[in-house]
């Protein structure tokens, strides 16, 4: 049977088959390579979503994320489950690819910009939000430190503190840390760029 039969794909009658998990579509990687491509489709969305809240380019955050696959596809079989989830070792791949991203390329946009930021009641975590949709959160990250940054980066993929250690090679204790002081460094960024919004508007 093809291995494009056993993952969310609809068979000749018209049903679903069940979803594997990451750790079966691993195993079945190794029988079978082209299965990989079943790797590929459920994780190149979130990838390619990462890369481009982190590049802040579209079109270099799908370069990005070819280059994360082929890298991820080469060194696949040197890839070993040793209590590490496949999706931290992929985005490991994604952060250094991200890096190198980023050292080949000069900054497209002033870190000095301003974020329009309205709802000076809002929490913080509804002010990230609406920044988020505003696609303000690019300029709003290169503010903090690389390593908060990068935290914040994952997290925003729905990475576990886990997660993120694995793929920034920091322990989970150390993700938590940096973790909190990003989270208190945004609010300071947050609630300074609020009241520079209502001195400008009452000017």
């Amino acid at each position: 049977m093809a291995p494009w039969r056993l993952i969310g794909v609809q068979r000749d009658d018209g049903v679903d088959e069940p979803e594997m998990s990451d750790e079966a579509l691993v195993a079945l990687t190794r029988i079978d390579p082209t299965a990989f491509a079943l790797l590929y489709r459920r994780y190149a969305p979130a990838v390619f979503q990462y890369c481009d809240r982190c590049l802040g380019d579209r079109p270099a955050a799908e370069d990005v994320t070819s280059a994360v696959f082929l890298r991820a596809l080469a060194a696949f079989p040197t890839y070993r489950d040793t209590g590490h989830t496949f999706r931290s070792w992929l985005f490991a791949i994604a952060h250094n690819a991200i890096i190198d991203a980023r050292r080949a390329r000069r900054p497209i946009e002033s870190l000095d910009s301003a974020i329009e930021l309205a709802d000076r009641a809002a929490s913080p975590e509804d002010l990230a939000l609406i920044a988020l949709e505003r696609r303000d959160i690019t300029r709003l990250l290169a503010r903090l430190s690389p390593d908060q940054r990068a935290v914040l980066e994952l997290r925003l993929q729905d990475l576990s503190d886990k997660e993120i250690a694995v793929a920034l090679g920091r322990s989970p204790g150390a993700v938590r840390t940096v973790q909190y002081r990003a989270v208190q460094r945004l609010r300071a960024l947050l609630a300074a760029d609020a009241g520079e919004e209502v001195r400008c508007v009452a000017r």
